[in-house]
């Protein structure tokens, strides 16, 4: 569901941005720049997230995930963990759809500062993967989780990654239960843990 700040055209959602509540902000290009404000340049959509959500410095990253219903959401593929400290997904097999893209983001995040100018701790997480019963590639992803005040909840899906990745969610979270959730029936609908808990319609 998209809204729109009053005073500007601006459009986002929830998931298409990540904060770690010091001042920075992640974004994909894919998402806001190339699929939801045409027209817009990137120092225009730069100056609604400093000046309408009071981020001092945004980073943007490239594509999402490939086949993505929300058009490269930042939550499918990079969260931050801690004021410093970015989970972000990783395609180890060179010769899946989203390795280069998933290569270049990382990149991106290795050579981005945080608000105070200093380098961020990033940790890779593993893929998963599915295709639908069609056969087309399914957009999962272990870094659409939820965090709540004891909990995280991680989507999982049958995959030899699962228990990986919820390991090094685990490391991250080491005062929360971490919760696997299967969500192969979930991505159908578009999204999966952290999507179901964006804004809803009204």
């Amino acid at each position: 569901i998209n809204f729109k700040m009053i005073e500007t055209d601006i459009t986002l959602e929830g998931g298409a941005i990540d904060v770690n509540g010091l001042g920075t902000l992640l974004a994909t290009e894919q998402c806001l720049l190339e699929n939801r404000n045409h027209g817009k340049s990137k120092e225009e959509n730069n100056l609604f997230l400093l000046d309408f959500l009071g981020a001092t410095n945004v980073i943007w990253l490239k594509k999402g995930l490939v086949n993505d219903h929300t058009d490269g959401h930042i939550d499918d593929i990079t969260r931050f963990v801690g004021p410093s400290k970015i989970l972000c997904a990783y395609e180890d097999d060179t010769s899946d759809e989203n390795y280069e893209r998933l290569k270049e983001n990382y990149e991106i995040l290795e050579n981005s500062l945080d608000q105070d100018g200093n380098k961020f701790e990033i940790i890779k997480l593993p893929m998963p993967h599915m295709d639908y019963d069609a056969g087309k590639k399914a957009p999962v992803s272990y870094a659409n989780f939820y965090i709540g005040n004891k909990t995280v909840l991680v989507s999982t899906f049958n995959d030899p990654n699962d228990k990986k990745a919820i390991s090094i969610i685990e490391s991250c979270f080491p005062d929360r239960k971490v919760i696997g959730i299967d969500c192969r029936y979930l991505i159908y609908g578009g999204g999966t843990i952290h999507c179901i808990t964006q804004q809803e319609p009204t």
